[in-house]
Formats: C-alpha cells, sequence, structure tokens
C-alpha cells in the first residue's frame, strides 16, 4: 500500500450462494459431507450426479475490483441498483470477508450504512451511542467527554433517554450521525444514510464532512445524487454488474453514469414500444389532455407503430455506446443516437453579439444548432445551465413551452413538427440576466419524446460543457447575493416610539 493510502482494495470478489428453498441449503450440506466424508472406494459406489449435484446458484456481487483511497481524499460510488455499492463498503468495512482479493485498512474505520445498522433497537439513545462507541475502540471516559457534543448535534431532545424502536427514520440516522462523526474516525464510509434526513440536518452533515475532509479524514462516499458526488468527491468509481466500468474524477464518472442511465431508459422504452406495437388490441390512451390536438385512436396507433419502429433501428448496441473508436457516436463530452446532432452552441447579448460576459439585468440568448440526420419527429430541444459547484440552475426545452394550455394560438408545436435530413434547426432561448456572480456551463440537448407526455423520451444527443460565461457585477449598481437575484419588492415602515409619561402610561 502506498504511503498516503489509508484504503487499498486489490482485486476483490464477492460471491453469494443462492437456494431456492431450506430444504436445498440441507441437501448441498449433504453432498459436501459425502465428497468430504466418505472414501474414494464408497464414492465410486454411488452415481455421479449424486456427488456433483448442485441445489444452489452462485450469485457475483462484485468483481475483481480494484481501488485506493489516499488520505484526505473523498472518492464516491456510483452504479444503479444492484451493481454492487453496498456490497462492496460492507466488504471495506469489515462486515463482509471478500470471496477473493485483498483489502488493507490504516487507520480507524467508521461507517453509516443501511438504516439503523449497529443500533440495538431495545436500547436507548444513549445506551447505544456507548454501544457504538465500544465498538469502535473507545473507552468509555472518552465517550463521556464528548456525549454532549454528541446529544447537540443529534438534536432529538429527551428521546436521547428513549428506546430506538420508537425513533423516526430521521431521529435515527441524526443519531448514528452524530456518534460517528464527534468520534472523530480516520475513514468515513457513507452508503445512501443522509438521504432520509431533513434538508436543515443535510446541510450540517454536508457541512461536517467538508470539515472532516479538510482536517485530513478520507471519505467512501454512495449516493444515488450526481451532483453530490460531483461537489462533495474528488474522485470516482462506477460499477455495474459488480464490476468496474470506470474510474475517474467524479465530472468523467458522473457523465458515464449518465450515458448507463440513459442507454437503460432507452432500453426500456424500446421493450415498451416493442411491446404496444405488437399487441393489435393494444390501445394507448393519454391519461390527460395536456395540451390542445388530443390524439384519436387512429392517431395513436399511428404514432406508436412509427416511434417503434424508429426505436428499433434507433440507439447503436451496449458495445457501440461505450467504444471510445467509434468517434461518430460519442466523444469525452458527450453522448446519444445522433439522428438529431447538437452544431454548436453560442450566447450573445440582445444585440446579436457573441459574449461570454454578463451582467446582471443583460439579455442572455443561448442559441444552439442542430442537424437533423434521419427523418423524425416528436422532438424536444432544450439546455441546462450549472453552476462551478455542478448544481443544476436551470433545464427546459420546447417540450415543457409545447405541453403549456396557455400556449399561444397559431404557434405550432415542436412535438408536431416532422423534420427531414439535412435540416439544420436554431433554438434561441433569451432570458433576463439574475444569476449570482461566477461561471456558468451550457449543457445542450435534444431528445425524441414518444407520447405528449412526460417521461416517454430517447435521447439522441446530449453535449456537456457545449458552452461556458462568466457573471460579473458592478457593486454600485445593481449588487446581490446567492444564486440568483428574486427581484423583491422592498418595502420600510417606521412606526414612532410610545412616549412614556409619568403615571406609567404610554402615549402616542
Amino acid at each position: 500500500m502506498s504511503s498516503d493510502a489509508v484504503v487499498r482494495v486489490d482485486g476483490i470478489s464477492k460471491c453469494f450462494r443462492i437456494y431456492s428453498t431450506p430444504s436445498d441449503r440441507l441437501r448441498q450440506y449433504g453432498v459436501h459431507w459425502m465428497q468430504r466424508v466418505l472414501p474414494a472406494a464408497a464414492q465410486r459406489l454411488l452415481p455421479r450426479h449424486v456427488l456433483n449435484k448442485e441445489y444452489r446458484r452462485l450469485f457475483w456481487a462484485l468483481r475483481d475490483v480494484s481501488f485506493e483511497l489516499r488520505r484526505g481524499e473523498s472518492v464516491g460510488i456510483l452504479g444503479m441498483n444492484g451493481a454492487g455499492k453496498s456490497t462492496l463498503l460492507q466488504v471495506v468495512a469489515g462486515i463482509l470477508k471478500p470471496t477473493t482479493g485483498r483489502i488493507e485498512r490504516c487507520g480507524r474505520l467508521a461507517g453509516l450504512f443501511e438504516l439503523g445498522s449497529g443500533f440495538n433497537p431495545e436500547f436507548t439513545g444513549r445506551e447505544n451511542v456507548f454501544f457504538n462507541a465500544a465498538m469502535l475502540g473507545f473507552r468509555r471516559a472518552e465517550v463521556l467527554e464528548r456525549l454532549a457534543d454528541i446529544e447537540q448535534f443529534a438534536g432529538i431532545g429527551d428521546f436521547i433517554d428513549r428506546p430506538v424502536k420508537t425513533y423516526s427514520s430521521g431521529m435515527t440516522v441524526r443519531l448514528a450521525f452524530a456518534v460517528q462523526m464527534q468520534l472523530n474516525p480516520d475513514i468515513l464510509i457513507v452508503d445512501e444514510a443522509l438521504a432520509v434526513g431533513d434538508a436543515l440536518f443535510q446541510k450540517r452533515c454536508y457541512a461536517r464532512i467538508e470539515r472532516f475532509l479538510s482536517d485530513g479524514g478520507s471519505l467512501l462516499f454512495v449516493s444515488h445524487d450526481q451532483e453530490s458526488v460531483r461537489t462533495l468527491t474528488d474522485r470516482a468509481l462506477l460499477l455495474s454488474g459488480g464490476k468496474t466500468v470506470c474510474m475517474g474524477t467524479s465530472s468523467e464518472v458522473v457523465r458515464e453514469y449518465r450515458r448507463l442511465l440513459h442507454e437503460a431508459e432507452n432500453q426500456q422504452a424500446r421493450d415498451v414500444l416493442q411491446y404496444l406495437s405488437s399487441s393489435a388490441k393494444r390501445r394507448v390512451h393519454p391519461t390527460t389532455s395536456v395540451a390542445e390536438g388530443a390524439h384519436t385512436p387512429a392517431r395513436e396507433e399511428a404514432l406508436v407503430s412509427a416511434f417503434a419502429e424508429a426505436a428499433r433501428n434507433a440507439a447503436p448496441d451496449a458495445a457501440e455506446m461505450r467504444g471510445v473508436s467509434v468517434r461518430s457516436r460519442s466523444s469525452d463530452m458527450s453522448f446519444g443516437d445522433l439522428d438529431v446532432e447538437v452544431l454548436n452552441t453560442s450566447l450573445c447579448d440582445a444585440n446579436g453579439e457573441q459574449r461570454n460576459l454578463f451582467y446582471p439585468g443583460d439579455e442572455i440568448d443561448v442559441c444552439v444548432q442542430y442537424r437533423v440526420n434521419r427523418p423524425i419527429k416528436g422532438l424536444n430541444l432544450g439546455v441546462r445551465l450549472r453552476n462551478k459547484e455542478g448544481v443544476k440552475i436551470y433545464s427546459g426545452g420546447t417540450f415543457n413551452q409545447d405541453l403549456l394550455p396557455t400556449r399561444p394560438r397559431g404557434t405550432a408545436r415542436t412535438w408536431d413538427r416532422e423534420f427531414a435530413p439535412g435540416d439544420i434547426i436554431e433554438l434561441r432561448q433569451r432570458f433576463e440576466c439574475r444569476l449570482g456572480e461566477g461561471y456558468y456551463e451550457v449543457q445542450s440537448y435534444v431528445t425524441e419524446e414518444a407520447l405528449l407526455v412526460p417521461g416517454h423520451q430517447r435521447m439522441l444527443h446530449w453535449v456537456d460543457e457545449s458552452a461556458f460565461f462568466r457573471v460579473s457585477m458592478n457593486k454600485f449598481e445593481r449588487w446581490y447575493g446567492g444564486v440568483c437575484d428574486i427581484c423583491p419588492s422592498m418595502q420600510v415602515t417606521i412606526s414612532a416610539a410610545p412616549t412614556e409619561v409619568a403615571n406609567g402610561e404610554c402615549v402616542e
């Protein structure tokens, strides 16, 4: 293990034995007993299938995973459900023993796993504090020194002396986090445990984690919140099916994670549409009329048929989507099926001049050009804005406008239009700059929406970092703090103080 590494995972694999019934477990034990106890001569007398019969199946939750966590570093772990994230953290923490591979740890480790893990529900919160601390190797005297801080951070009041089984999920995670952080571990493992806390507690937790990292602590962090991984971790590991997909900077891994999510969503959409198109008697009925031009059954059938045909020929296979060699299909900063692709993104002021520096009150035009590569309709053209911390400030496109029942009369929906190969489309989104001071990223995208309801989409092209701009302020003209200017109406009212007289009465 390198000198600054506090955790080293080398070729870890974890296999679970799955039995269909309890009796299968007993039968498998009997087979192993015969193989181990019976002499070779006796084994030869038995039918071969008796000794070779398997009453279990093997499930590999992890396959050959390796990485290092260095001192003062934070590493995020991303992956869809069932990817092996929680299993990996439990192996690192020593809760599970790896089937193969080796783990080296240096320092005191604390972990926040699934809700209530490590707590005895019959014990009071105070008793569980001592119980947890003892498992981490702390003496009672050390815990007593920190007990007041633990109670204050948890903020559960008199419930500290009540059984944990009477706690809400939020109270349980409050106490668990307070115990782990106040005992000053060298390595902290967090597995989605903070998702159940309220907004104020989550803010305090993230602030405490930031302080923990600045003091030289090391963090392993699992979350489905991509922005939390981007802002809280230095590097990230992406798992799929128990195997490592990639490891790199948090931004790089989050992009690859989004690519996997879109790939899975596209496959799910294709499966649904194939089922719909193959069922002759099935009808697609929209749950609500969200815009003018309600669907007729004939129009719905035509839509499903057309989109099913497009879906069958749409996305490349998984290998092609991941393949770096297929340069026309993806790059470091973009992905999608490319039936329609983003050509260019630029920022202009109200006069049409390209700029990258804006001030509050300026008009900003985000201009995106698209090229159509095959006949298509049902498009949604849009952009997303993020600040330098990776927080999404805005996301919207033509589909949001098409759904509005108050859309101006005579305005054609982009979703209804048919586009031909070679068409160049220009999207222009104009807004008044009310953003806070700092740097911003523009992400451009185009999707195909199967139905005029949210959630039925296929990603055609997504481009990260398609443009950048900066917002600056002249503090003598217009100045505010925070993420944006909410343009409040301010009013100050002054009331005269009452005048006191000698007999104690007040007069206005």
